[in-house]
């Protein structure tokens, strides 16, 4: 199942916040830094090792959700002749932690920052991961800057990362820039944002890459003591965006290739028993799949606001397995590409919030140069997979659990009431049971049964249990029957990249 992303507006309930306490707590996710880390960091915010260019002139701005403030990237795009050169600017974690220092311990032991709805386990001390690392507007920031040219088409032609002083001109959310794009009032690298966000989407469906639209569910405070669960509409600039992040991993994957040293972020590509499974789905839901359409082509032309396509949405899910990292050096891996988004591909975008992003950023920013990998990055590469599946492995259970304790609450008091959702999957288990997707609420139920996949059934909540984040569904019988409109408020997703999630990718869909 793909991760689950629960986003917040408002205040958490307090229930759930002691749930999210009770549950850091079971799966040992630091709340505190030690005193020694907290030293050292406070120690390396007032004395960075900053370079000597400086590119302050160029001005990149931040597009994050609301409140952020752990910035990684910062972004320009400029017309270059017929093309665009795109200018993305990382926080340059390695000018504050040194290997082996307490800050460099720590985020290791931790691995990512790990989220909750209402607050965030970070990977490094605030004083840098929201401070001095940060590329907070007005500020000037120490960054390993990337500029990556493209042809008219979106194909790139070159790319490089250097070491530089920058500063962001101004911090935007998303739907700022959306509305600004909108209003035809953005600037001019916004305007080439979009031009260049549709331009690589393009290219990634001319080389096969498969997108899929999957719903995230967000808590809505609507007053005090007032919540619910709601499924997020997010705006297009967000996938935009997102292509410039894969872009540059893209870019990254190429450098380390070409020198036979490095770490990517890979996934294996489908086996055919999971392709032919989806075909009997796909037949079961009666949704047409002629057999010369390639299966990427399929899924693109699924509308996920319709049941029977959500339900095969969520099938096709699961026909990726097995993300992780490839560490080499001195040949190049067997396993080198990333299944879902059809090419090679690099974390390097989020190294304020997962730690194996400054290691190929290193790595990347030495072959730049010319020069040797350092040798802190050569004595911890062989690592870094199992450290960081392990890391991720305790994230998604944390926002897994989270999920359905968040679920577990929206429902408690709602015992006995009847509820309509659409079958999602069947599971083959004893007994065999079924998971139904229910707009409203936004949750996903399990049910006992084998009701026919994509079909609107209706289920009742027979018990609640909220410490153990746990909800109890009986199968009523079949829904009357509902007409598509081509649209419905109550369920809507974007665009994600098959198989590729983890916490800190949000911006990146593709970058799990």
């Amino acid at each position: 199942m793909p991760a689950r992303h629960l986003n917040l507006h408002g205040v958490v309930p307090s229930a759930l916040a002691e749930g999210v306490a009770r549950l850091q707590a079971k799966l040992n996710i630091p709340e505190q830094f030690p005193a020694d880390v907290l030293a050292a960091a406070e120690a390396a915010a007032r004395e960075p090792r900053l370079p000597a260019l400086d590119r302050t002139d160029i001005p990149l701005v931040t597009i994050d959700p609301p409140g952020a403030r752990d910035l990684d990237q910062a972004l320009h795009i400029a017309r270059d002749g017929a093309g665009y050169l795109v200018t993305y600017a990382i926080a340059d974690v390695a000018a504050f932690v040194r290997p082996g220092d307490p800050v460099d311990l720590e985020a290791h032991r931790r691995g990512q920052t790990f989220y909750a709805p209402h607050r965030r386990f970070p990977l490094h001390p605030p004083v840098l991961s929201e401070g001095a690392a940060s590329l907070l507007a007005g500020q000037t920031r120490p960054s390993l800057l990337w500029q990556i040219r493209l042809d008219a088409d979106g194909a790139t032609l070159d790319r490089t990362v250097v070491r530089a002083l920058v500063r962001s001109r101004a911090q935007l959310t998303y739907d700022e820039v959306q509305m600004e794009l909108d209003t035809d009032r953005a600037d001019d690298s916004l305007d080439l944002l979009r031009d260049v966000g549709l331009l690589r989407e393009e290219r990634e469906i001319a080389r096969g890459g498969v997108s899929l639209n999957i719903p995230e569910q967000e808590i809505e405070v609507r007053a005090p003591g007032k919540w619910r669960l709601r499924f997020r509409d997010p705006v297009r600039v967000e996938d935009w965006n997102a292509q410039v992040s894969l872009l540059t991993g893209m870019s990254a994957a190429g450098i380390m290739l070409e020198h036979n040293i490095g770490i990517l972020r890979t996934l294996p590509p489908a086996e055919e028993s999971a392709l032919a499974k989806l075909h009997r789905t796909a037949r079961a839901l009666e949704i047409p799949w002629p057999v010369e359409m390639p299966y990427p082509e399929f899924i693109r032309s699924l509308d996920m606001h319709r049941p029977e396509h959500a339900a095969m949405g969520e099938a096709a899910t699961m026909l990726f397995r097995g993300a992780g990292y490839h560490a080499f050096n001195g040949e190049r891996p067997v396993q080198d590409t990333h299944a879902a988004l059809a090419t090679e591909y690099a974390h390097v975008t989020a190294p304020l919030r997962r730690l194996v992003d400054r290691y190929a950023e290193e790595t990347c920013v030495a072959l730049c140069a010319g020069k040797p990998v350092p040798e802190w990055v050569l004595a911890s590469l062989d690592r870094l997979p199992e450290e960081m599946s392990a890391s991720n492995s305790r994230a998604a259970t944390f926002e897994h659990a989270i999920i359905d304790m968040t679920e577990a609450l929206t429902l408690s008091g709602r015992v006995g009431q009847e509820f309509v959702g659409t079958v999602t999957e069947l599971r083959g288990k004893a007994p065999e049971r079924a998971k139904v997707m229910i707009s409203k609420p936004a949750v996903e139920a399990d049910v006992v049964g084998t009701p026919p996949l994509g079909e609107r059934i209706r289920v009742r909540l027979d018990g609640v249990d909220v410490a153990e984040g746990r909800t109890e569904f009986s199968l009523v019988g079949p829904s009357s029957p509902v007409a598509y409109t081509g649209r419905s408020d109550e369920s809507s997703g974007r665009p994600r990249h098959l198989g590729a999630e983890e916490s800190p990718g949000s911006e990146e869909q593709g970058g799990g």
